[in-house]
């Protein structure tokens, strides 16, 4: 089973909120721009996009509940960086899911050459 470390998993037990967080392009796009292992302000990662930074808060609220980034506060301004855990943990998962895969198709390839 998966280990918890967000509210969302904890509430769901898999990997799940991590994809379904993942499923927006502007969400991939925060998460793009943090890849890099920086803190952000919310300023700066809304810097070329065509959102308010209400909309740009919400969208790190998701990723942040699903345990992709976290929020830091100094002074009074929130820094966001990303939190590698969920994202190698729902790794883990496609990679699973790949190796059962590969399985079922060589039992098939198998079948077909018996």
């Amino acid at each position: 089973m998966w280990p918890l470390m967000s509210r969302a998993r904890t509430r769901h037990g898999s990997p799940a909120p991590v994809f379904a967080a993942l499923g927006d392009a502007t969400r991939l796009q925060l998460v793009s721009r943090l890849s890099d292992g920086r803190q952000r302000s919310i300023t700066a990662l809304t810097e070329g996009l065509e959102l308010s930074r209400q909309a740009v808060t919400k969208h790190l609220r998701v990723l942040e509940d699903a345990g992709i980034v976290r929020c830091e506060r100094i002074g009074r301004e929130s820094r966001f960086a990303i939190e590698s855990g969920a994202v190698l943990q729902a790794r883990a998962y496609l990679a699973r899911i790949s190796e059962q895969w590969d399985e079922a198709i060589e039992r098939l390839v198998a079948a077909v050459e018996e």
